[in-house]
């Protein structure tokens, strides 16, 4: 993977403004610190730095390719996983290469078939283009959303860049929160309005959107969506296709010129990527495949079974790897690392995040990282097949709101009383879920029990996902890991968001259409294995370790969180029992003590940041 960082403007020469653009380049090396690249011209100007992946030696950028007289130049972050389906097509067009990499096949795409070369694209990216012949830019993201793209208009000029901190180092683009950011931060993060960069006047380009910038302005166009109609096949019809589609997407995605390795947590998600990829590594002879799984000191003298966390990884784990025979490797990390890295992770998402949810990733990949370049991970079957509890329990599914943020009115009385009625958290938050209810495809003449569940679905492919596909990305490539996600794979998406409920819930099982789909590949302790979240330090100590932090900010008048917060309110829940009393924060895993490290979090951000407030 990568980082990209660009700069385009009408009126200034940016060929004189190496410093600037180098600067906002290298706040990107954790993504890609093996090699960087500069291009600069009076119009425009690209920065890059590489994570090799594919190709060492013929993708580097910014890459620059011209065909019939046609010269365009891109940088890019990402993977296609259909790049070699691409380039027959276009070497039957005419078109003529000097790598294997899929970066020149990408860029060649657009010199074919121009901005609409995107609907034909199977992969994770975000890039952008400089035309010469029309002297535009094209910008595009990937239908997913599983890489990053931030963007921020200031004057004559159009900056663009993968993380906010790199926006940030560019001297027009300053770190101010509005009410609208104020909102964002304390009432709807760890997630993230679609298309919000939480700062003022900074951008997300949304999933599925491609931009054209000229010196007209920008143009938005969305060249994807979900779209309903009615299913047709039968269970066994459905199960065949889900299999072929996953296990296809899987096997795209183990493509790499350097060591790919799978996340493994015992889970069913987790397990069946690593069992479709321990048999291609085994009839390719690629060698034994490696895994790894994450745990915490003392996790199992503390683990207690809830209905969102039935029964610990770890002897399902084990079932899995000796079952299919992969080298197995068992990360453990203890509340002192948990707690440090805290800080490493809000500066890996430039925003205070999920805690130590955020912070155990980033180790995890750290230590991985050590050993391998590329893996591949579970995330997002459960916004695809419906496997969370809010798509099953009707006073979830009916709650009105977002399911995973049902705490509004709660997280409103943290606030100070002033920023309450400025922010209005409980309004913000109804507007946006309304906002997004418009959006979903509807089908006509579906009852109102498929029509809710699509909405459901609708909410957590582009709220949830994108909050958990964001953290995946930040806190990986902060280690320099690529993380892949094949259940992201937007056939996939395409074909499960149409599949009726009681297909998808086939058998009465949460996700019984994927279980069903994977039979045989699995010991069936596993393949019926009830969900169970990323796991999570159970130890005390962490909430004591934290608890302590924010007490500590809470008695420092300096700070720069007490004004935006209700002190006696956060006081007086940091005093209580946290163990005997859980407060609802964010999704399943966010309760108590990780409404104590965000709080941690956002002061430390509001001072590394040097954020202000401003009407």
């Amino acid at each position: 993977m990568c980082g990209i960082v660009g700069w385009i403007d009408w009126e200034k020469d940016l060929s004189q403004e190496r410093p600037v653009l180098h600067a906002m380049t290298q706040c990107l090396t954790n993504r890609g610190p093996d090699a960087e690249g500069f291009w600069l011209t009076p119009r425009a100007a690209f920065g890059h730095r590489r994570l090799v992946v594919v190709d060492p030696a013929g993708g580097q950028q910014p890459m620059a390719a011209i065909h019939n007289d046609y010269a365009c130049t891109m940088i890019y972050n990402g993977e296609l996983y259909n790049t070699e389906d691409l380039r027959a097509e276009l070497l039957a067009a005419g078109h003529t290469f000097q790598s294997h990499s899929d970066t020149e096949v990408l860029l060649h795409s657009y010199l074919e078939w121009g901005t609409e070369c995107v609907a034909r694209l199977n992969g994770i990216f975000a890039f952008a283009i400089w035309d010469e012949r029309y002297q535009r830019l094209f910008v595009a993201r990937d239908r997913m959303g599983v890489k990053p793209l931030f963007y921020a208009q200031r004057g004559s000029s159009f900056l663009f860049a993968s993380e906010l901190k790199s926006l940030l180092a560019h001297p027009d683009v300053r770190p101010v929160l509005s009410r609208e950011g104020l909102a964002e931060v304390f009432a709807i993060s760890p997630a993230r309005t679609p298309g919000h960069g939480v700062f003022r006047d900074v951008h997300e380009v949304r999933p599925g959107y491609s931009f054209v910038v000229t010196r007209d302005g920008l143009k938005k166009q969305r060249y994807w969506q979900l779209e309903s109609h009615p299913h047709t096949d039968d269970a066994e019809e459905t199960a065949r296709k889900v299999r072929e589609l996953v296990t296809d997407s899987i096997h795209r995605q183990l493509v790499a010129d350097v060591p790919v390795s799978t996340l493994l947590s015992g889970g069913l998600d987790s397990s069946v990527i690593t069992a479709v990829a321990a048999q291609s590594f085994q009839k390719e002879g690629r060698g034994q495949l490696h895994t790894y799984s994450i745990d915490y000191v003392d996790n199992a003298r503390h683990f207690q079974a809830s209905a969102f966390q039935p029964n610990e990884d770890a002897p399902f784990v084990k079932v899995v790897s000796d079952f299919l025979g992969t080298q197995h490797h068992n990360i453990v990390f203890d509340t002192d690392e948990l707690i440090d890295a805290l800080k490493t992770a809000t500066l890996a998402r430039d925003l205070p995040g999920m805690a130590d949810v955020d912070a155990s990733l980033y180790l995890f990949c750290r230590e991985i990282k050590k050993e391998t370049t590329v893996v591949l991970s579970g995330e997002c079957a459960d916004e695809v097949f419906g496997g969370y509890p809010w798509f099953h329990r009707e006073e979830m599914l009916n709650a009105g709101t977002f399911p995973w943020a049902r705490a509004t009115k709660e997280r409103a009385s943290w606030l100070s009383p002033e920023l309450r009625d400025w922010v209005k958290p409980e309004e913000y938050v109804a507007m946006r879920y309304e906002e997004t209810l418009d959006e979903v495809p509807q089908l006509p003449g579906e009852n109102p029990f498929e029509a809710r569940r699509r909405e459901m679905f609708y909410l957590n492919i582009t709220w949830f996902m994108n909050t958990l596909l964001d953290r995946k990305d930040r806190m990986s490539m902060a280690a320099s890991l690529e993380a892949r996600v094949p259940f992201c794979d937007h056939r996939i998406v395409e074909y499960v968001w149409n599949i009726p409920w009681a297909l998808k819930t086939y058998g009465n099982r949460e996700k019984g259409i994927l279980r069903k789909a994977m039979e045989g590949i699995l010991p069936d302790e596993v393949l019926y294995r009830k969900k169970s979240p990323y796991p999570k330090t159970h130890n005390p100590s962490y909430t004591e370790g934290v608890r302590t932090w924010l007490l500590d900010i809470l008695g420092e008048p300096a700070s720069p969180l007490l004004p935006l917060i209700d002190v006696p309110t956060i006081r007086r829940i940091a005093e209580s029992d946290a163990q005997a009393s859980s407060i609802p924060f964010f999704g399943q895993l966010m309760s108590t003590p990780q409404l104590f490290a965000y709080l941690g979090q956002l002061d430390y951000w509001l001072r590394e940041y040097h954020v202000s407030i401003e009407a």
